[in-house]
């Protein structure tokens, strides 16, 4: 799974959270990006972002998400999105959360998109 454009990383990271493929999901950002996992919460790096996304794959969510804006400028690139999540909670019973995410992705040198700055919360 390769990011040719920074708006392909949407789809990427749906397909990848949809299949529970957590793997995928990390390959997704640069070795030392930032995510929100959670309001008021900021990890760095891909061991921890490991450690966030499991919690995600393990509620075994699907995902929709719809890219509303793509800025980009060289070789970064400035993402915002819109998204909506069905799980299964903590308590075993059915839950959905939605939000407006924001990113910052960047080009490697061989030319795939990974996210730099991953906030799922950083519209709302």
């Amino acid at each position: 799974m390769t990011a040719k454009k920074p708006e392909d990383l949407h789809p990427l990271f749906v397909k990848a959270l949809n299949s529970a493929d957590l793997n995928s999901l990390v390959g997704l950002y640069e070795p030392n990006a930032t995510l929100v996992p959670q309001p008021g919460v900021v990890v760095t790096g891909t061991v921890a972002i490991r450690e966030a996304l499991q919690g995600f794959v393990a509620m075994k969510p699907k995902i929709r998400m719809e890219t509303m804006l793509v800025l980009e400028s060289g070789d970064v690139a400035f993402l915002k999105g819109k998204w909506t999540i069905d799980a299964t909670g903590p308590d075993g019973k059915p839950t959905q959360m939605t939000g407006n995410s924001t990113e910052v992705v960047r080009r490697q040198h061989d030319g795939q998109w990974l996210f730099v700055i991953d906030h799922p919360y950083g519209a709302n």
